[in-house]
């Protein structure tokens, strides 16, 4: 296989399906079998599981995350020739890591990589549940909004601009009925289009103030430097410069190490 490179350096990229499985499987999860992976995130009570039983079916299985007590559940399901592994991560209000739970929803879709990030929010309370998924966008561009319980948010008599959201947020919006399999179809080919490069996101992110400029660019030369592949070192440095104490005991520990390597000739084989 022929080294894959976006111009920062030479090796494997971060966004290689090599680099990916390695990664994931680092995490516990291995691709073999599965064409690509799909992380699904969301605030608790959001119908999230709801959403990955519609789209797993029977296909799915439990266990823990590596070293932790927390849950983790895995499905598939197949869309236009394809074999996509979805991984339900814990319900958490944020990526800061306060918790076991947010911790591993955040290594998961910062260092596994998955091809997909699809954000389950109630569409009923849109407010509450944007927070999330602001946070997930500045982390990664392969991303889908799943706007659940579009049928609840109708009888209350609200209406939801998907396209509207979807131009905002520069990301796909499909609105959906998980409990009564509406919407499902339209799901499905996002998330494929998304994991298959049909469909670019452009996510609009919150640019950084122009005194944090500088400091960001020399943290980022700086982790750049100590962790050669660590997906997104701008999403880093910002955590750093605001006190995330997990972020910075990661970075003294060298944690990020083992997630942020070359893979080794075994893993890349």
């Amino acid at each position: 296989m022929t080294n894959h490179t976006h111009g920062h350096g030479t090796g494997p990229c971060a966004t290689c399906p090599i680099r990916r499985s390695a990664n994931l499987l680092k995490l516990g999860v291995s691709m073999e079998n599965w064409d690509y992976a799909v992380a699904l995130a969301g605030n608790p009570n959001v119908g999230k599981s709801t959403v990955f039983n519609a789209l797993t079916g029977l296909r799915q299985h439990t266990g823990n995350w590596a070293g932790k007590t927390v849950t983790r559940a895995e499905g598939g399901f197949e869309f236009s020739g394809k074999r996509f592994k979805i991984v339900d991560l814990p319900g958490t209000y944020s990526l800061l890591a306060t918790s076991p739970d947010e911790e591993v929803a955040r290594d998961f879709i910062l260092f596994g990589r998955p091809d997909v990030t699809v954000v389950v929010v109630d569409a009923t309370r849109l407010e509450r549940n944007l927070n999330l998924a602001l946070q997930i966008v500045e982390i990664t561009e392969r991303m889908v909004i799943c706007l659940n319980l579009i049928d609840q948010a109708r009888r209350m008599g609200l209406q939801v601009d998907d396209r509207g959201l979807a131009r905002d947020l520069g990301v796909p919006v499909v609105p959906v009925s998980a409990r009564y399999a509406q919407g499902l179809q339209p799901l499905l080919q996002a998330i494929s289009d998304v994991a298959t490069g049909q469909t670019v996101c452009r996510p609009n992110r919150i640019p950084d103030p122009p005194a944090l400029k500088g400091p960001v660019n020399q943290l980022v030369a700086m982790l750049q430097e100590a962790f050669p592949y660590l997906p997104n070192p701008r999403w880093v440095a910002l955590r750093l410069l605001d006190g995330d104490e997990r972020i910075i005991e990661a970075v003294k520990k060298r944690e990020f190490g083992a997630l942020a390597t070359e893979p080794n000739q075994k893993e890349a084989a």
